[in-house]
């Protein structure tokens, strides 16, 4: 399993929008992929502008077919006229409980 973790600072006074795309639309689509397994959204506790993405796909070949999927690319120009910047870690998940 790998896990995805992208950090998005977004514009100040975007936040709402940003929010509400996550949890109407790209969220949902993300969670209708082959091989998805979670999404969270974060919100930084004392940066009101910071948000974290923890995405779960079995692979990384699933992961990368949501990239490449229409849904994806569909929703990524909405998803980035929030944000500034975005910056994306991945790992695997060694362990678990």
């Amino acid at each position: 399993m790998i896990e995805r973790h992208v950090t998005f600072n977004v514009i100040p006074g975007k936040e709402e929008d940003f929010e509400a795309l996550f949890k109407d639309a790209y969220g949902i689509a993300m969670s209708k992929q082959p091989g998805f397994v979670s999404v969270v959204l974060l919100k930084e506790h004392e940066k009101e502008a910071v948000y974290q993405m923890l995405i779960r796909f079995q692979s990384l070949e699933t992961a990368a077919a949501w990239r490449d999927s229409g849904d994806h690319k569909a929703l990524s120009p909405k998803i980035k006229a929030f944000y500034k910047e975005s910056i994306i870690q991945v790992y695997e998940v060694v362990a678990q409980r």
